[in-house]
């Protein structure tokens, strides 16, 4: 069988999928209001509803202001967006401490899902990532706690080794946190190792149509996560980068709708999207109030418009680089700025 046999079958099989879940589970659509509140999906065996898209806490630390950060979160949440993704080295901390601030007022804490990630491999890093994001959050407990950017592949030995996992589990058992799980933007098989290391709750991981051609997460890990009922988060849905407007529209490889419905109509929960303004917003709860899954015609047109510069990873550089790499954990595995660069 030829490759492009291999991904034609698997995109079939992909589409079957969808439609064995039937219109409304797969869009979200059941039991909504019209014109009212996000569409929601089940996060795999926890049971948990959630929207189908997510405010990114990286972006909203990049908004001028605390105050404007925070009317942009209460505004996604009065829109019904219910998922919140957050961690502790994002902005120094500072995305955390606004999101908690959003949220503690109004009762909001209750209304959402909140995620944020601990940057830290050991037991007592562990610790302290933990007790920081619960203080800044103003929460007593975390909705979700993930092992952030697993990219290096040591990773998934480090976080057994050095006993950051025991220490999650505990946490857990105490109550501070309801599920666990990881995130990771490099390779798919440094994915498939940490698959094995524990029965992780969700895994987060770049979706998206270049992401089929390179490197691919949707074709090898995507498959394995919704076999085992784990919940599968996308990001980078536009190829991430600093321009929330997404890379992938800044570069003319597909629109904002053609991105955000391609990862949408993929078999995962939430869609953890940059939003840094309130044009955005509007943009993104009117694509997730309005989304129907792609045909398979329409997800074909893409990923051929898409296959001439998806395949050497030139818009997925936080695949193909270090220079993605959050600096903390550059300097976790003793990378200077200097062997970063090459």
């Amino acid at each position: 069988m030829t490759n492009d046999e291999s991904r034609r079958d698997f995109l079939q099989a992909t589409l079957a999928g969808a439609a064995a879940l039937g219109a409304g589970a797969l869009s979200g659509k059941a039991g909504d209001e019209a014109g009212k509140g996000i569409p929601t999906r089940t996060l795999g065996k926890t049971g948990a509803k959630v929207s189908i898209i997510g405010v990114g806490g990286h972006a909203i630390g990049t908004i001028k202001t605390k105050e404007d950060s925070i009317k942009l979160m209460h505004a996604a949440i009065d829109e019904g967006v219910t998922f919140m993704d957050n961690c502790w080295d994002y902005h120094d901390g500072k995305s955390e401490e606004w999101m908690g601030e959003a949220l503690a007022s109004g009762g909001r804490r209750d209304k959402v899902f909140l995620m944020t990630k601990n940057c830290e491999r050991d037991a007592a890093g562990t610790r302290k990532c933990l007790d920081d994001s619960l203080r800044r959050l103003k929460t007593d407990r975390l909705d979700l706690w993930m092992f952030h950017e697993i990219i290096y592949d040591n990773d998934p030995d480090w976080v057994v080794e050095k006993g950051g996992l025991a220490e999650a589990i505990k946490a857990q058992k105490a109550g501070k946190v309801r599920f666990l799980g990881f995130t990771g933007h490099k390779s798919p098989h440094i994915h498939l190792k940490m698959l094995k290391v524990h029965p992780w709750d969700a895994v987060l991981m770049p979706v998206n149509a270049c992401d089929w051609h390179y490197r691919s997460f949707i074709q090898e890990v995507l498959p394995k996560l919704n076999e085992a009922n784990v919940g599968a988060l996308g990001m980078k849905s536009l190829g991430g980068g600093t321009d929330q407007k997404g890379r992938f529209v800044v570069e003319k490889v597909c629109t904002a709708e053609e991105g955000r419905r391609f990862a949408l109509s993929q078999p995962i929960t939430t869609l953890v999207c940059g939003i840094d303004s309130m044009e955005i917003l509007k943009q993104d709860v009117a694509i997730a109030r309005g989304f129907m899954p792609m045909s398979d015609d329409e997800q074909r047109t893409l990923l051929a418009k898409v296959k001439p510069f998806a395949t050497d990873g030139r818009h997925e550089r936080f695949k193909s680089t270090q220079h993605f790499d959050g600096p903390h954990h550059r300097k976790q595995h003793g990378l200077t700025e200097q062997e970063v660069k090459g």
